[in-house]
């Protein structure tokens, strides 16, 4: 996508980039300090409902709370999806504190502690157990409890998603129990010690390609249906994990929503509604629910040429917004869409326009955010505007480097 398309997204007063219907001047005044990021809540509002609307009704909507865990998101989100995934008892805590029902939340990723899984255990949520040993492990605690731990075991298929921008399943992984591994895995567990419910495949993230999305669909369920008959009683919890992709470059294209969710209606009208009629069937969405929602804003605090090439400084970075800077899965570093949002439709005059390069103000050459970007000549004070900034961003970055201030975070 072209960063006009996502300049369109969020829309403009004259020339000035609008945020949830604030001019970004003024939202920056009203924030109080630069760097920060800002979420539209009416964005992620619209995006569940096109979700919901293409998904098959007896698909259930999950969000992934690690694609962005600030509390005010997870509230709101939590009143428009069917269920939290949390991956730590941080996000635990925060999903928890939502009212969200914790029987509706899962607890993912592997290298559970013992005291993490202990509150897992004591809320009732699901544990998405990785491991033979974190499945023994569980039982042990809930003997300690004496509750009954709720659990469904996360399956590293052998097949892999092509396309995906982190691979997640397939070969040797640390996420999962190996699929020709679980049904020995099964068989050493009672329910009596624990309840296991089903399954959890998620094999990919950031795929943008409807045709393979749609494949990897295929072949979970064709592999949860083959597990299936090893569980004590018939299962009735199938994550089907997620991946849905968005554009976060200029020849990126749209997922195709609507096919994804014709084809996985006819998919599981054809395989799970007879063989697995109690299963609740779900998708575990969080960058695809969130990230179009969000920029990340920071100041031009200097300007400088070297030997012929124009640098704009700012007061943000990698410490803030590390998959901008290329050092969060890219393989080929790229440019996230950029644009100086006080002074859109600006092109300055001839010696003025031209490719700028973007840095951080931190003391590495990391901290690169746009490389040779078509820009007006940024000024000091200028308001650089990241997008696609709504997912792993603050929370995926080192804040710690150097010792500089978090940024703000607001939901508007």
């Amino acid at each position: 996508m072209r960063t006009e398309d996502h300049l369109a997204a969020f829309g403009r007063d004259g020339g000035e980039l609008v945020v949830a219907g604030i001019p970004l001047g003024r939202l920056a005044a009203r924030v109080g300090s630069t760097p920060f990021f800002a979420y539209d809540r009416a964005a992620i509002t619209a995006r569940v409902g096109e979700v919901r609307t293409a998904l098959p009704d007896r698909v259930g909507l999950g969000y992934a709370v690690k694609a962005n865990p600030m509390p005010a998101v997870v509230q709101h989100l939590s009143g428009l999806v069917d269920s939290l995934d949390v991956a730590s008892a941080g996000e635990l805590a925060v999903a928890l504190d939502t009212g969200h029902d914790a029987s509706r939340i899962s607890f993912a990723g592997p290298g559970k502690t013992d005291a993490e899984l202990r509150r897992a255990v004591a809320a009732g949520v699901i544990v998405e157990v990785e491991s033979r040993t974190e499945m023994q492990r569980l039982v042990r605690t809930g003997k300690e409890l004496a509750v009954l731990p709720r659990a469904a075991i996360r399956v590293n298929p052998a097949f892999a998603v092509k396309g995906s921008g982190m691979r997640m399943g397939g070969g040797p992984q640390q996420f999962g129990v190996d699929a020709e591994l679980v049904p020995a895995l099964l068989g050493e567990v009672s329910p009596a010690d624990v309840d296991v419910l089903g399954f959890h495949v998620f094999a990919g993230s950031q795929n943008l390609r409807a045709d393979i999305l749609v494949e990897a669909q295929a072949r979970t369920v064709e592999l949860v249906l083959e597990l299936s008959e090893h569980l004590h009683d018939e299962a009735r919890y199938v994550n089907l994990g997620g991946g849905f992709g968005i554009p976060y470059f200029e020849k990126d294209e749209r997922l195709d929503l609507a096919h994804v969710g014709e084809r996985l209606g006819a998919l599981l009208d054809e395989q799970l509604v007879d063989r697995l009629p109690e299963a609740e069937v779900c998708l575990e969405l969080g960058r695809y629910l969130v990230g179009e929602s969000g920029v990340y804003v920071t100041r031009v605090v200097d300007v400088k040429e070297s030997r012929g090439e124009a640098y704009a400084v700012v007061d943000g970075g990698m410490h803030h917004q590390l998959a901008a800077s290329g050092n969060f899965g890219q393989v080929i570093r790229r440019n996230y869409p950029m644009a100086l949002g006080n002074r859109l439709g600006d092109t300055g005059s001839e010696t003025d326009a031209g490719p700028v390069t973007v840095v951080g103000c931190l003391c590495t050459p990391l901290d690169l955010l746009g490389d040779h970007v078509e820009l007006p000549r940024p000024e000091v004070d200028d308001l650089v505007v990241i997008f696609q900034a709504g997912a792993y961003g603050l929370t995926a970055s080192p804040t710690a480097f150097l010792g500089h201030d978090a940024p703000v975070e607001v939901l508007l």
